[in-house]
């Protein structure tokens, strides 16, 4: 496969999960949390990293591309391990004690936290979250940009 394939595979790799969450949201009604946010960024980037790359032919794009790869799936590995509670996540998106709140305090909780959690799991497939898939994918994701920097040093 040739470098400029490659290139075309990573950036569609990247829209396809992109467009996936945003299906997920708008026609399946799951709102996503802040972290969900957080791993579309790197997918954005990624893309616009291609197209940089196709217009320059620069191989600092495809490091970067690899690199927003890298940086979304240790968002999602991130990510799920908050859903599973193997680690605890941003104290903005996830449930909190309510150990010695008074009335007010729990009441002004409620009012200040976001409607959806990190620490929920929305939807899964065989045991792995979105976030878990997105990790797998962005993982592959990285290979393909690493090996399409690995042909551009072979010229």
């Amino acid at each position: 496969m040739n470098q400029s394939r490659l290139v075309m595979l990573a950036m569609a790799g990247s829209a396809a999960l992109f467009l996936s969450a945003l299906g997920f949201q708008y026609l399946a009604d799951l709102a996503p949390c802040k972290m969900c946010y957080w791993q579309r960024y790197p997918h954005v980037t990624a893309i616009l990293c291609g197209f940089g790359f196709f217009i320059m032919k620069h191989p600092l794009a495809l490091w970067l591309g690899a690199a927003s790869a890298l940086a979304t799936a240790t968002i999602g590995m991130y990510h799920a391990g908050v859903e599973r509670g193997v680690w605890q996540g941003p104290t903005s998106c996830t449930s909190q004690s309510i150990d010695g709140l008074s009335t007010e305090e729990l009441l002004a909780q409620i009012m200040a936290a976001p409607m959806v959690r990190c620490d929920d799991i929305a939807w899964e497939l065989l045991g792995l979250s979105m976030a878990g898939w997105n990790a797998v994918a962005s993982l592959g994701l990285m290979v393909i940009w690493f090996w399409a920097s690995k042909l551009w040093t072979q010229r």
